[in-house]
């Protein structure tokens, strides 16, 4: 026998309270530490050495900000961040959307052997070919320059499987028609699959300029050159000094967080205009067979 409509609602608004009070904590746990990192950043540099959780600026100041960015000269390793972010992103947008169109050819050979073969190399522990990378850097000459950077992880064969799946929604019979009427294939890449895969673009687009933003093993091997640092090399250089930021210099709380906001800005400005198509691309493109 079924429970009575009372009893079935109880367990539901249980189920539905406690489910509210663990987001309710995760929230909490994810926000303050956010929080407190904007507090400490707009506090004096006295007031961001005293202990304890800030919630709001204690002495109000912009210091922080004026030290890291003026006198430490943050502004050079935002801009390499920020052209090695772009051009990469950019590339490996354009390579995995060209890679997962023709994966779609029903008449490409082998078509299921490659798509195993790629799915293979998702099974490699970056940690494995670490080593392998770093010695065909340096037999290219690649080595302490912003490319080495660029190319790194340029191909993924999630993004490439991604695009696949997503262009498996869009109708064949499309292409088709528009071969007949003497479409090549690349015109077709472009002017057919291109605009009825937005979701699926942006979904890769915003993976893949996060981890190029925040990338730091790859810099931390191929960059040897201050100048060449990139934004998460010279946040680094603020906890541990060394010979490229005046070795003896003492950097309080508040710039150290400064720092750390204004890494952070670029990815909170990108987020909201392409959360509705991540979020899109991500369910079609995990999901479609």
């Amino acid at each position: 026998m079924q429970g009575s409509p009372k009893k079935y609602k109880k367990r539901v608004s249980y189920f539905q309270l406690c489910n509210g009070l663990f987001l309710l904590v995760l929230i909490l746990v994810m926000i303050i530490p956010l929080i407190n990192v904007w507090a400490v950043s707009f506090s004096s540099g006295i007031s961001s050495m005293e202990p304890g959780v800030k919630l709001w600026p204690a002495d109000f100041s912009v210091s922080g900000y004026q030290r890291v960015w003026q006198t430490l000269e943050l502004w050079r390793p935002f801009f390499n961040n920020v052209l090695v972010t772009v051009i990469g992103t950019a590339a490996h947008v354009l390579l995995a959307s060209m890679a997962g169109y023709v994966l779609i050819h029903p008449r490409l050979v082998g078509r299921k052997i490659i798509v195993s073969m790629i799915m293979i190399t998702m099974m490699v522990p970056a940690e494995a070919i670490m080593i392998p990378l770093y010695i065909v850097n340096k037999e290219l000459g690649l080595l302490d320059t912003l490319a080495s950077l660029v190319i790194s992880g340029l191909i993924s064969g999630f993004s490439i499987l991604l695009m696949r799946n997503y262009f498996l929604s869009v109708p064949y019979s499309l292409a088709e028609s528009a071969q007949m009427d003497g479409a090549s294939d690349f015109k077709i890449f472009r002017k057919v699959y291109t605009p009825m895969s937005v979701p699926g673009l942006a979904t890769i687009m915003l993976f893949e300029f996060v981890s190029r933003w925040n990338q730091f093993t790859p810099a931390l091997l191929y960059i040897n050159s201050p100048e060449k640092y990139t934004l998460q090399l010279a946040l680094m250089s603020l906890i541990v000094p060394d010979d490229a930021t005046s070795s003896g210099d003492f950097f309080a709380n508040n710039v150290q967080m400064a720092g750390i906001m204004i890494a952070m800005i670029p990815l909170l400005v990108i987020y909201p205009f392409v959360q509705k198509y991540f979020i899109r691309g991500i369910n079609l493109g995990a999901t479609k067979e």
